[in-house]
């Protein structure tokens, strides 16, 4: 029986109503647990990986899974949207396993979390930012029933009060760190696929090369890493890519780290070791669009690179000032095309409803996708995180309780000025069929299905679920309408 279970808890991705959407979505694992649960099975522990989405499993199975096991400790990871998911599995476990210790940490809890502990009094112990160090010097202090009080980088109850101890030192060597517990994943990789058409073909697996990011974008919360960037080593990198390629038949292996590309010299040793040792790998990666040159492109198209992902947010320099991106509309123009140029798919990740956005950005933004060669197009609704410094700027407070479980990207928690939410959900509608009904974007995703099947029978359930729900849609149309 496993000692402590991890959690990735249940959250709405999906809108009611779009059950459907799931067979296209992203269905990979959550990297900090895997890196939590190896680092404790280091430390002599019998870790458990759950994950609820991936697994399909609701709240009280989830929680019914831990009661049957009865750990000693619990750990949750933490995104917003997460917390009311989290708070419901901690309190039903609670009823049952009476002497168990909640641990929860991730994203919310890194940014919010005093705030959290105070509101939530079922959760025991916060793990603030990195947490291999922190749960390594702290579980064994819990297993002698002593307070945590020289553990560094936690919150914990005395009493009636929340203690916050000093913050740890970041993890600067990365390759000090024991690999990412894949073999703990159910059903590891067969379960764990990208959203359809990014990538070529299965299994995939993600790796962070990198964490920390010293830009400060204000829509972005990056309290988990830091600001001080860190690295593995080229060679590190590459055993683990051989090692999924090797153990479990990976074949494309996604970067998920902001800044994969900001060292040329790690990038192109990296590459060199891919060529040289001929690992036959596919492989993706994010990139800020002022850190990609012609040169180190033609050696990530020699090594597999496939697609880069790109954080473009808008087409208006305007706006991108605002949002302190420190980049323009025209550096982007250039990346896009260098990356074309280099045979490498491009993704832009765009975002709507920015403070500022007007009617006049929007077409900025439309006029901006029809003069690149991008490839796939990910549009999210600005949703002011907790933890960044628009949202602050927003609501003068750093949490409000209200829309946790919308907090996913998918809904308009806040509009700019001029805008009503149906209003800004239509433009929002608006602008993807104007990029993806395009003709030239239509053969694109033609002939990648004729060249890997396996993703348009994936895609073949969420078309079925599509145009069920628009038939039933319009079936209560005419009930309301009494035709």
């Amino acid at each position: 029986m496993a000692d402590i279970i991890f959690v990735n808890p249940p959250y709405e991705r999906i809108a009611p109503g779009y059950d459907f959407v799931r067979q296209i979505t992203n269905h990979a694992p959550s990297l900090g647990l895997l890196h939590l649960a190896a680092q404790v099975r280091v430390d002599g522990y019998d870790p458990m990986i759950i994950e609820s989405d991936i697994e399909q499993l609701s709240v009280s199975q989830v929680a019914a899974r831990i009661i049957q096991i009865q750990p000693r400790y619990l750990g949750i990871t933490l995104f917003t949207v997460g917390v009311s998911s989290a708070i419901e599995i901690a309190r039903e476990v609670k009823c049952h396993l009476a002497n168990i210790i909640i641990l929860v940490g991730g994203p919310h809890m890194s940014s919010m979390g005093m705030e959290t502990m105070q509101r939530f009094q079922d959760f025991d112990i916060a793990v603030l930012h990195e947490g291999e160090s922190v749960i390594s010097a702290l579980l064994p202090i819990l297993d002698q029933g002593k307070k945590p009080l020289t553990v560094k980088g936690i919150l914990y109850r005395m009493g009636d009060h929340i203690m916050e101890t000093p913050q740890t030192m970041i993890q600067k060597k990365l390759d000090d760190l024991p690999r990412p517990a894949w073999d703990l994943l159910p059903q590891f990789p067969e379960a764990y696929l990208p959203a359809i058409y990014d990538y070529p073909t299965g299994p995939v697996a993600t790796i962070a090369a990198s964490r920390g990011c010293p830009f400060h974008c204000k829509f972005c919360d990056t309290a988990t890493f830091g600001n001080q960037v860190r690295t593995y080593t080229p060679q590190a990198v590459f055993n683990m890519m051989q090692h999924l390629n090797q153990t479990y038949g990976i074949r494309h292996i996604m970067f998920v780290d902001d800044l994969f590309v900001a060292s040329r010299i790690r990038v192109l040793k990296l590459c060199e070791l891919i060529i040289n040792n001929k690992l036959k790998i596919t492989w993706s990666c994010t990139a800020r669009v002022d850190t990609v040159k012609p040169d180190v492109l033609k050696k990530m198209k020699a090594a597999g690179c496939w697609e880069i992902s790109f954080g473009l947010e808008t087409g208006s320099n305007a706006l991108l000032q605002k949002m302190d991106k420190a980049v323009r509309v025209e550096t982007s123009e250039q990346a896009i095309l260098w990356t074309h140029e280099a045979g490498i798919r491009c993704k832009g990740l765009l975002m709507l409803g920015y403070p500022g956005e007007t009617l006049e950005t929007i077409a900025e933004t439309k006029a901006f996708l029809k003069r690149i060669p991008l490839t796939t197009l990910n549009l999210s609704k600005f949703t002011p995180y907790p933890g960044s410094a628009i949202y602050q700027t927003l609501y003068g407070t750093h949490m409000r309780a209200e829309d946790w479980r919308r907090m996913n990207g998918m809904n308009f928690l806040w509009t700019p000025e001029g805008f009503t939410k149906a209003a800004l959900d239509q433009e929002y509608k608006n602008l993807l069929l104007s990029f993806y009904l395009r003709p030239k974007i239509m053969m694109k995703y033609f002939l990648f299905s004729i060249t890997y099947p396996k993703q348009f029978i994936r895609l073949l359930p969420f078309l079925w679920g599509y145009f069920q729900s628009q038939g039933l849609r319009l079936k209560k149309l005419m009930f309301f309408n009494g035709t």
